[in-house]
């Protein structure tokens, strides 16, 4: 068991409530007080310590897939000092201090998951992603790990569709598996690059490649306009708005953060 530290303070309940607010997520799953995940073929429990985070187990390896899915790459401190000139965003930080928004470790997985949200409800999207994990993903003791792009490459069409994919997901799905491109290189490229990468590939419009700059590579500008939960957000707190995507100048640079806030404001009312 090792620590992994995070800039306090830090809501630990809160970050990572997305993984049973929807539904089950078979790859990332709650058991008795802690989040376990598969990383690197080995199972890992993650529970609050008083300066951040205890992991079991713990090595070189893992700790960045932690701090990945913690979101350590998010800078809060900039964003609250941002957020205290704007009364919306000064009042959801006032009221969720702490609140970091976990990431997708791995870019597969993050276009994969914005696959399966496309134009259904979230509580649908995790219900047919977690089937897809528990059928080509490899189990430990409490958690699945998401399945590699190679397994998925493999795979039929008839397979997806029997798990609840529409023919044209299940398309996509196997289209990006199979697809001609470095996933891991995209870290190294500017926003606009890897959106014209990204949208270049079938099945991935401009919202999947929003969140993947949001939620896989914390790109601080990244704003998912075409949300539905964002633009509800946005237009129930500033009123005046017109054109959700336009208003992103306001949040600048501070974008990403600004959305999240804004959803988990409209979440908790």
């Amino acid at each position: 068991m090792g620590l992994v530290a995070v800039p306090q303070p830090y809501d630990f309940e809160r970050s990572l409530d997305r993984f049973t607010f929807w539904g089950v997520d078979r790859a990332n799953v709650w058991h008795d007080g802690g989040l376990h995940r598969v990383v690197h073929g080995r199972e890992v429990r993650i529970t609050p310590a008083e300066t951040g985070v205890r992991v079991e187990p713990l090595d070189d390896e893992i700790e960045p897939v932690v701090a990945k899915l913690l979101g350590l790459e998010l800078d809060l401190p900039p964003f609250y000092a941002f957020a205290a000139g704007d009364p919306v965003l000064a009042d959801a930080a006032r009221r969720f201090p702490g609140y970091r928004p976990p990431l997708a470790p791995d870019p597969f997985e993050a276009l994969v998951s914005s696959i399966t949200a496309q134009q259904v409800s979230l509580h649908s999207a995790f219900a047919a992603r977690s089937r897809f994990i528990d059928r080509f993903g490899v189990s430990a003791e409490h958690a699945v790990a998401f399945p590699t792009r190679e397994r998925v490459a493999s795979a039929t069409e008839v397979e997806l569709t029997e798990l609840g994919f529409s023919r044209r997901k299940a398309e996509y799905v196997l289209g990006i598996a199979r697809a001609d491109l470095d996933f891991d290189e995209l870290s190294t490229l500017p926003d606009d690059e890897v959106k014209a990468r990204l949208t270049a590939l079938r099945g991935l419009g401009e919202w999947s490649a929003d969140w993947f700059l949001a939620r896989h590579l914390a790109r601080p500008e990244a704003w998912p306009a075409g949300d539905l939960g964002l633009r509800k957000a946005v237009l129930a707190f500033y009123p005046e708005v017109t054109d959700v995507r336009a208003a992103g100048v306001r949040f600048h640079p501070f974008q990403n953060l600004s959305a999240h806030y804004l959803l988990a404001a409209l979440r908790y009312p």
